[in-house]
């Protein structure tokens, strides 16, 4: 039985038991990581799994059901159907779905180099030169890892969708740690838990971990005896991989509209925007551009087509400051009246789609970090993120980087240790008046969502921002 097939027979199946609408996916992935420290490779893990998963819509209510064999496709129907039944007997609001064009496609990622097809000595060799070089310029801990995701899925809706797609997905990075008198520094290249697109291991080769492996470890043992991050307010200059995990976590979950919907709420909170100033609510200044596009070539929350088949378009999430966008899925943009999903994505063929962040990252503005750092009088710089911590409605925030500098009169003077800054998000982003152009689109293939558990891969380009009277230095 081919995959299609499979998925066909499942959602035939659900119909035959009920369910005004169905989908299924069939999703086959392997995967791959090897890390090493000081020297060794510590551990490798190869993977993988196929299954079926399938939905089912009966009135206002969902029913999912997985398999790992795909001659169960047909049972797999049904089961789904029989649940969303059940579920029905207790009716919730009624639930429509956004339309979308029945489409038959196929899409496949862009990748030069296979990373599944690169050999394990040389991956190996690749983090075993970097580790002992972070050792030989004084890492007490060096630290390295790649990761690797090859994915393929077949969906089939009972609307007329028969898409199919390949995502390759890889990454990796180095860390240095440095231990010294009650004190322990970290610094990591080229962001911590390393760098990630849906790409081939070319992004990797490119990253040329073994280049900045002697830079980082210097890096920890100087800040050891660095200054503490003074306190206070100032203003504060943001490195782009900082500010991707800031928009990440102030921005892409705060405009994820089941947690706006409150339909999302047992793992981490809601929002706290309201809909009803969709469209009016000034988020930032007018240098926030945010958009949510799945289209970027080589970004990690890039794809052809969501898990219920819709198409990845572009669309404005915040535009001159003001809010205007959400990520969606059918049932949720339905209910709120909205004309597009697009954002809904499963971590597996045993999970439930959910809405979840594509490529959701700023505009590139008209400066760069050089003239930000020049316009600055008196600033901290920071960059890489150490340590996060954000309220349930991703509004009052508080972030640790790995380090930090001093910029005086136009100059970026001496290194700070533990630096961190504090904030509530829309005064926050209203704050920012500086936007560098140097765009790089950083990805986040850890990010939690969800019950039973599920992790996302998403990407969100950022440049280096500047952001006026920032609580900085903050102890505890």
């Amino acid at each position: 039985m081919s995959e299609f097939d499979a998925a066909a027979d499942a959602v035939q199946a659900a119909l035959d038991a009920g369910a005004r609408y169905a989908d299924a996916r069939v999703m086959h992935r392997r995967y791959e990581s090897m890390s090493a420290r000081n020297g060794d490779v510590e551990e490798l893990t190869q993977d993988e799994s196929i299954g079926l998963g399938v939905r089912a819509l009966v009135g206002s209510s969902w029913g999912f059901h997985a398999v790992p064999e795909l001659s169960e496709a047909r049972e797999a129907g049904r089961r789904a159907a029989a649940i969303a039944t059940a579920s029905a007997r207790v009716p919730g609001p009624p639930i429509d779905l956004v339309p979308v064009a029945a489409t038959v496609a196929s899409w496949v990622s862009g990748c030069e180099v296979d990373p599944l097809g690169v050999p394990l000595s040389d991956k190996g060799d690749l983090l075993v030169r970097a580790t002992e070089t972070m050792r030989a310029h004084g890492a007490d801990l060096a630290e390295g890892l790649y990761q690797i995701w090859d994915t393929a899925k077949w969906f089939v809706s009972s609307e007329g969708h028969r898409i199919d797609q390949r995502i390759r997905e890889c990454g990796g990075g180095i860390s240095a740690t440095s231990i010294g008198d009650g004190e322990t520094q970290r610094r990591s290249y080229p962001s911590y838990g390393g760098q990630y697109g849906t790409t081939g291991w070319e992004l990797v080769t490119s990253l040329d971990l073994a280049a900045h492996a002697a830079r980082i470890a210097e890096e920890s043992r100087e800040l050891l005896t660095a200054p503490e991050c003074p306190s206070g307010e100032t203003d504060l200059i943001l490195g782009g991989e900082q500010l991707a995990l800031q928009i990440h976590e102030s921005v892409g979950h705060a405009i994820e509209l089941d947690r706006i919907l409150g339909w999302e709420a047992a793992f981490a909170g809601t929002s706290w925007l309201d809909l009803s100033q969709l469209g009016a609510l000034r988020y930032g200044s007018e240098l926030m551009n945010i958009t949510i596009d799945p289209t970027i070539p080589g970004a990690l929350g890039s794809f052809g087509f969501d898990d219920e088949g819709s198409p990845a378009v572009k669309r404005d999430a915040v535009r001159a400051g003001r809010w205007v966008g959400v990520l969606a899925g059918r049932d949720s943009a339905a209910v709120a009246g909205l004309g597009y999903g697009g954002s809904v994505r499963a971590d597996g063929w045993a999970r439930l789609p959910m809405v979840r962040m594509t490529n959701v990252g700023l505009e590139p503005g008209p400066h760069t970090l050089d003239e930000i750092i020049d316009a600055t009088d008196d600033g901290v710089l920071m960059d890489v993120n150490r340590s996060w911590s954000i309220d349930d409605k991703r509004l009052n925030f508080q972030f640790g980087c790995e380090v930090g500098w001093e910029v005086k009169k136009g100059r970026r003077g001496r290194m700070l240790r533990n630096p961190t800054y504090t904030g509530i998000g829309p005064v926050f982003w209203r704050s920012m008046d500086m936007l560098s152009s140097e765009t790089v689109p950083w990805g986040t293939p850890n990010c939690g969502k969800g019950q039973p558990g599920q992790v996302g891969h998403t990407g969100h380009p950022a440049a280096p921002a500047r952001f006026r009277n920032v609580r900085v230095g903050v102890r505890a």
